[in-house]
């Protein structure tokens, strides 16, 4: 019993430690409210409901809009060499839009993008980044992280958090407020907000941006706090968006093909 306990200890400190606001459960949290929520959250029986706007392409419309759409986003690519060239607002403006059109358990919508153009405050967030992942690469993520990333050449030090002309920090509500002022759920918040999260990338691609996703371990707090959000945000995503620097290069990685990721039944 001795020796199970001790493997279990060592294989418990052999993990990587997650970022705090990353181990927030949205299951618990729904537990947690439940109480509060069953009886401030308002009835939507009473929605209208109208007729929904289709457009049914063609097939070979269809094949040509999916190839041409495939064919964009695998141009994507993780790019941490940000040019400082400003990027027009209405465009960042159009991207978040899109991102908000993501669907969301019970329609809660449970996400706020937080756009920071200003320099010195673009500078303390790399500070505090820097800081933490530090940290992380020498003690928290353990050797077989950090060993998975060396193919990428990747480290704590992150200019392109200054280069960027705009960086956007990706929240999730994890619970909201009723008209009453009493806690409401946020159903499935963390995945509502993933889903925003991929639909922005996409966004950013087709209007011709670059970025990198990035999840600061362990600087969510502070993050929050530094910018003032409420406590029911948690940080789940920072992206650096701008235009590639003329010196942009990026590695020679190649997507698994169709048949490894898609089983048919």
């Amino acid at each position: 019993m001795e020796r199970r306990e001790e493997e279990a200890r060592a294989r418990a400190e052999a993990r990587p430690r997650v970022d705090e606001d990353l181990q927030h459960s949205t299951d618990l949290d729904q537990v947690e409210e439940a109480g509060d929520a069953d009886e401030s959250q308002e009835s939507e029986e009473n929605v209208e409901h109208i007729a929904f706007s289709h457009i049914r392409y063609p097939e070979k419309e269809m094949v040509k809009r999916s190839q041409e759409f495939y064919e964009l986003l695998n141009k994507r690519r993780s790019l941490r060499f940000i040019s400082n060239e400003q990027v027009p607002m209405e465009v960042i403006d159009n991207v978040i839009k899109t991102a908000g059109t993501a669907p969301s358990g019970a329609h809660t919508e449970p996400w706020t993008f937080v756009v920071v153009k200003d320099p010195d405050m673009k500078h303390k967030i790399r500070g505090i980044i820097e800081e933490e992942e530090e940290i992380n690469y020498l003690k928290r993520m353990g050797h077989r992280w950090v060993t998975d990333l060396k193919k990428l050449r990747t480290n704590w030090i992150k200019e392109y958090l200054d280069t960027a002309p705009v960086l956007i920090l990706i929240f999730k509500q994890v619970y909201g407020f009723a008209a009453n002022g009493k806690r409401k759920v946020h159903h499935y918040n963390e995945i509502s907000v993933s889903i925003a999260c991929g639909i922005l990338l996409a966004a950013l691609q087709n209007a011709g941006l670059v970025t990198v996703t990035t999840t600061p371990l362990n600087c969510g707090p502070r993050l929050r706090l530094l910018l003032g959000r409420p406590a029911n945000e948690k940080l789940l995503m920072l992206l650096p968006v701008g235009y590639p620097s003329k010196e942009a290069t990026v590695l020679d990685l190649k997507r698994k093909r169709l048949d490894q990721i898609m089983v048919t039944v």
